[in-house]
């Protein structure tokens, strides 16, 4: 047995068991046969394949078939707000204080923040204009954009947007690398109408008024748009379960942590005993932040758990291939 024959042998892994016995011998043939010669280690791209081919397996052994149809239904429901939320941040960004303020700026803009919200403003016209991966691609730059600009700010002293405002973000671009592939034009174009309506409504409603900062505003900001996702993601799951279609139930449970860390300020002020008028403190936000990351992902596999419990469990096909 070759070295990749075993590193093949050790992603498979991720497959039931019933299922390598059935079709594990015949899934590493077929990816031996296409490996170049002299090739020691699996590629990426196959490695995500198998690992995500294995996913699928498993979950369609706790019979929730409806899971990855919920996963790109939260996928687009993220994106969605991701998108809206990043073209009110332009606009803030365009609004440096005056220089007797003495506020801290980056050129002509807030923070080094305009640089992510850039970067996600491409990414939702990608949604619209490149087709095939191109577009997950473009959501995981806007999400290390986002992530990059925490130590890009330690390292160069400049401003950045808060912790508050970043977490969210990264949260729902995590969600939106779930994002279909074959989505209609319609629903392509979704993401960049979104975003230009966050600019609009941003332009409209703040333009003139400096008092429109990070740290004034976005808390509101933020509050609205968890208070607006969880209910379209309630009616979705509604309105789909009167056809018999569970997606929307697991897309609401996806986008529960999202939810959470959108509304991170109201949650943490209930766990510090603060009023509403007043910020709750970095140790509160901080525990709440990671409760919320914690808890709301650690929700998805228990609700597996309990689907497999309960009975609504499918014997596996052998002839069933996740890779087709």
């Amino acid at each position: 047995m070759t070295d990749l024959e075993r590193r093949y042998l050790r992603l498979l892994r991720a497959y039931p068991v019933e299922y390598r016995r059935s079709r594990g011998a015949e899934i590493v043939g077929t990816y031996l046969d296409l490996a170049a010669p002299g090739r020691r280690w699996p590629s990426p791209a196959d490695a995500a394949d198998l690992l995500r081919g294995g996913l699928r397996q498993r979950v369609r052994v706790t019979g929730a078939t409806d899971l990855m149809p919920g996963v790109r239904l939260a996928a687009a429901v993220a994106l969605l707000t991701a998108s809206t939320l990043a073209g009110m941040w332009t606009v803030l960004e365009l609004r440096p204080a005056p220089p007797g303020f003495g506020e801290p700026s980056v050129g002509p803009f807030v923070s080094l923040g305009m640089v992510t919200w850039v970067g996600w403003l491409l990414a939702a016209a990608a949604q619209a204009l490149t087709p095939g991966r191109w577009h997950r691609r473009a959501v995981a730059v806007a999400v290390l954009l986002t992530v990059a600009l925490v130590p890009a700010a330690a390292l160069t002293g400049l401003p950045r947007p808060p912790l508050f405002v970043l977490l969210p973000q990264v949260g729902l671009g995590l969600v939106a690398l779930g994002v279909s592939r074959d989505r209609q034009v319609s629903l392509r174009v979704t993401p960049l109408v979104a975003a230009v309506a966050g600019l609009a409504f941003a332009v409209s409603s703040a333009w003139d008024s400096f008092a429109w900062t990070y740290r004034s505003d976005s808390a509101v900001m933020l509050q609205s748009a968890a208070v607006a996702m969880l209910v379209v993601a309630v009616l979705l799951a509604l309105g789909l379960a009167l056809r018999g279609d569970h997606r929307g139930g697991w897309a609401t449970l996806i986008l529960l942590t999202p939810v959470g860390l959108l509304a991170l300020q109201p949650l943490a002020g209930a766990a510090d005993g603060v009023p509403a008028a007043f910020a709750p403190s970095w140790t509160a936000l901080a525990a709440t932040a990671g409760l919320v990351a914690v808890v709301g992902p650690a929700l998805l596999p228990v609700a597996l758990a309990v689907r497999a419990r309960l009975g609504r469990t499918s014997t596996p096909d052998p002839t069933w291939n996740p890779h087709r």
